[in-house]
Formats: C-alpha cells, sequence, structure tokens
C-alpha cells in the first residue's frame, strides 16, 4: 500500500490552477485551490466540477495568496468542502483581499457569458471561517491521521508575502510541495529556505526553461525605459500584479525618485486591490528581509514617495485621462487580461511615444502574453487596439526563480530524494527542467499531467 498518493487536480503541466489532492493515513487533504487563468479572467474550466469528493476533504493548505493558487477556494466552499483551511497569517490576509477582488471581475465575465458566477461573497466569509489556524514558518503542526500522526512544516518560499514552501512528514518519509520559489535574493523577501531530507520533492517550473537575464540591472533598465519615454513626452504603462509586484515597483520607484534618477512627473497607482495589499505589506514589515527591514527602522517609507498618486476610487482612475503630460501609470491585472490597465492600454498602445514595460510572468493566451510576444493589434474589451507603443520587457523583476536556480534549489536535499515531480509550469518549461534535474542529480523525474494519479512508497 502507497504511503502518499496525489492526484494532480490542476496546476500540472500548465503554471496557473494549482490545486493537488493528497492522500495518507486515511486522511484526504488539498495543497492550494487555485484559478487556471487565460485569455479571459477565468477560462470556462473552473466551473467543471472538482475531480473529487468536496465532502470527503479534511483540510485545505494554502502556499500562498496568488489567485492562481487561492481563486476557486470559495468555489470548493460552495461545492461542499467543510473542512479546516491553513496558511501563514499574511497569506490568509491577502487571499481575503483577492478573493472579495476578483468577484467583481468574475461576475463581470459571467454577466456577459450569460453564466452562474463562479461564487458569490457569501461563499468567501464561509471560506475564512473555515480559515481559523496560522502557521509560523518552521513551527512544527501536528496533523491526526487514522494511522498516526503527521508533522507538517511550512518553510519560507521567499516569493511574497507569506508565501510557504510546504512539508508533510510522516511515517519516516517527507514529501514537499514547493508552491512558487523566490527569485532570490528579493528586493522585498528573505532567500528561500533550502529543504534537507527530503524523500519526495513536487516543485514548480513556471521559468524551468529559461534565465533571468537582466536581474542585477533591473533598476537600471527601467530608468531608462521611464527617462526616455518622459523625454519625448509619452506614458509609460506598468501592468502589475496586486501582490508583491506592486509592492516591488513602488520600492523601486522610491530608489529611483529619492535618488534624483527620475524626471519630477505623476505616478499613478491605479489599483484598489495594489494599495489594499500595501497596507498587509507595511502591516507585517518583520517579514522582510534583512537589508530592508533596517530601511524602514531608519524612517524610509520603502511604498511613498513625491510624485506619487494612488487613485482607488474610479472617478479618481477616470480622472487620470484628463493628464495629457508625460506619466507613469501602474494598475492590474499583471497580464492585462482584467482590471484598470486595459482602459490605459486601449488609450495609450496605439501612441508610438508610450512604453509599455513588462515586469511578470505572461500566460500563454493571455493579452500580456502577445504583446510580449509583439502582436500587432490586440483586442481589449471588444475593441481592436493596434499597438504601436515601445514594449520594454524587464525579466528582472519575475518573482520565481529562473532555471539555473530551480536547478540549484534541489541540490540541497539530492542526496535523499527518490523522485521529483514537476508541475506549475507550461509543459515545454516543465520537461525541460525535469530533464535538466535528471542530468544534474541522476534523479527520477516525473512530469504529470492533469488528471494523473501517483502513488509514492
Amino acid at each position: 500500500m502507497s504511503l502518499f498518493r496525489i492526484t494532480f487536480a490542476g496546476g500540472a503541466q500548465m503554471p496557473t490552477g494549482s490545486n493537488f489532492l493528497v492522500e495518507f493515513g486515511g486522511k484526504k487533504i488539498l495543497i492550494d485551490c487555485g484559478l487556471i487563468q487565460g485569455e479571459k479572467y477565468a477560462l470556462p474550466s473552473n466551473r467543471e466540477p472538482f475531480p473529487y469528493d468536496t465532502k470527503s476533504i479534511d483540510a485545505l493548505f494554502v502556499t500562498h495568496g496568488h489567485l492562481d493558487h487561492v481563486g476557486r477556494i470559495p468555489r470548493l466552499v460552495r461545492d461542499g468542502f467543510k473542512g479546516e483551511i491553513i496558511s501563514t497569517e499574511p497569506t490568509r490576509e491577502i487571499a481575503e483581499l483577492i478573493m472579495l477582488d476578483s468577484m467583481g471581475l468574475l461576475g463581470k465575465e459571467a454577466a456577459h457569458d450569460n453564466s452562474e458566477p463562479l461564487y458569490e461573497e457569501k461563499d468567501v466569509f464561509q471560506a475564512l471561517h473555515l480559515w481559523n489556524t496560522t502557521l509560523l514558518y518552521e513551527k512544527p503542526h501536528t496533523f491526526t491521521t487514522h494511522d498516526g500522526d503527521a508533522t507538517i512544516t511550512l518553510h519560507d518560499a521567499g516569493h511574497i508575502l507569506g508565501a510557504a514552501i510546504i512539508e508533510i512528514a510522516y511515517k519516516g518519509k517527507k514529501l514537499v510541495f514547493t508552491g512558487d520559489l523566490g527569485n532570490t535574493p528579493s528586493p522585498l523577501m528573505r532567500d528561500t529556505t533550502l529543504l534537507h531530507d527530503i524523500d519526495y520533492l513536487v516543485m514548480e517550473s513556471v521559468y524551468g526553461d529559461r534565465n533571468h537575464k537582466d536581474k542585477d540591472k533591473r533598476l537600471e533598465l527601467l530608468q531608462e525605459a521611464v527617462t526616455s519615454t518622459i523625454a519625448q513626452g509619452g506614458t509609460v504603462l506598468i501592468p502589475a500584479f496586486s501582490i508583491e509586484r506592486t509592492q516591488e515597483m513602488l520600492l523601486a520607484f522610491n530608489e529611483l525618485v529619492e535618488g534624483n534618477k527620475l524626471p519630477n512627473v505623476p505616478i499613478y497607482l491605479d489599483s484598489p486591490l495594489g494599495i489594499n495589499i500595501t497596507k498587509v505589506y507595511k502591516k507585517y514589515d518583520s517579514w522582510f528581509n534583512d537589508e530592508t527591514e533596517k530601511r524602514i527602522k531608519s524612517g524610509d517609507d520603502i511604498f511613498s514617495f513625491k510624485g506619487l498618486i494612488q487613485t482607488p476610487s474610479p472617478e479618481e482612475s477616470k480622472g487620470i485621462n484628463k493628464d495629457d503630460g508625460p506619466k507613469i501609470i501602474i494598475a492590474g491585472s499583471g497580464m492585462s487580461n482584467g482590471g484598470r490597465i486595459t482602459h490605459h492600454e486601449i488609450k495609450y498602445l496605439p501612441d508610438a511615444k508610450s512604453t509599455i514595460v513588462i515586469v511578470g510572468y505572461q500566460a500563454i493566451n493571455t493579452p500580456g502574453r502577445k504583446i510580449v510576444d509583439e502582436a500587432k493589434e490586440l483586442f481589449i474589451n471588444g475593441q481592436e487596439v493596434k499597438v504601436n507603443a515601445r514594449i520594454v520587457n524587464i525579466h528582472g523583476f519575475s518573482a520565481h526563480k529562473d532555471s539555473d536556480n530551480l536547478v540549484k534549489f534541489v541540490e540541497s536535499t539530492a542526496s535523499t530524494l527518490k523522485k521529483v515531480i514537476v508541475v506549475l509550469g507550461e509543459p515545454k518549461s516543465a520537461y525541460y527542467l525535469g530533464q535538466k534535474i535528471h542530468e544534474v542529480y541522476q534523479l527520477p523525474v516525473i512530469v504529470p499531467e492533469k488528471g494523473d494519479v501517483i502513488e509514492l512508497d
């Protein structure tokens, strides 16, 4: 009889939709329950029934608060899940904001498709009612099974605020789910915790087949993109994920503005969710890396600077269009498949004097991916939009480890690993990373498909 049985309900050969069912000791737990994302904010496949009995799940452990890891939790609850939800405390707070915010976009899509919303507000609040347990890093949590106790420990993934690697120790064996691994060293987060004595590793592969070439030059590249655009009277658009990327962009502009390295132009943060998430980041500043903590203690408000204008209300957002001068606009969503950035893209993508700066991962078939792939025109909110603006893709702001560092992450526990399972990446990325790990460490590697079941002895 197998010790662990894993069903890959989502996140297999796809970078979004993280959802893994783990069975051991007569218990069933889920790791993440995320939204599958693509050209639309949420793909129709999110409406498909879960491939397991939702009422039979004992607990849900959440790696971090990104939508593609938490976005279907309210649907899970709506479909009968009544177990415990467990994560770090920042992840719970971020997930609450994310789930409530996404209802608006999901509701618009449902109305457009004349279909039932994926979930309602009552489902979010029921999920939060079940979300009673929060854990600190490195503090083992006892999870009782029908066949003895298991120990579940969260390690710092270094990805976004509160992001965790989940380790399950049961009957002398250790199974780990990495969630998303941070691009260490990060401007904000601590370094990813290295693992030891792991038997089975289920790891992400978002950037499994490529490296971040410009990490050390990201500020210089951002400065150049902004100054050259402003000099010709253009607008800089930055589609930014509300979690981590928005805060990293604020930190970057804080450094550039306070170092007198940018022209004096307004910098709009046009993201209600980004504004609220930043408040959570400020609340948990003790979770940042040592250097950032020192800056904060010295009196530097790292997320605020001269020229920053926050526009939380729709009226304030519309007011940006009345500003005909050079400016910078940071807005969501990060893949341009919804949110306020789309309205600015309709206006400024056709403008050859303007620039769109890409600072995050763009999933296949999203408008953001099409922009990166130099599409000459896009359909945004039903409108045909010409792309004449300059495109600057700064890989160094990514919050994910690149290929070489994913391979290196395995090194600290390679001597005990019996199997590596590669998930959370497009097929090309997943297979490339799997092959690389196999070559470097001579380890058995599996790249499962959605729906696959793997039994571990």
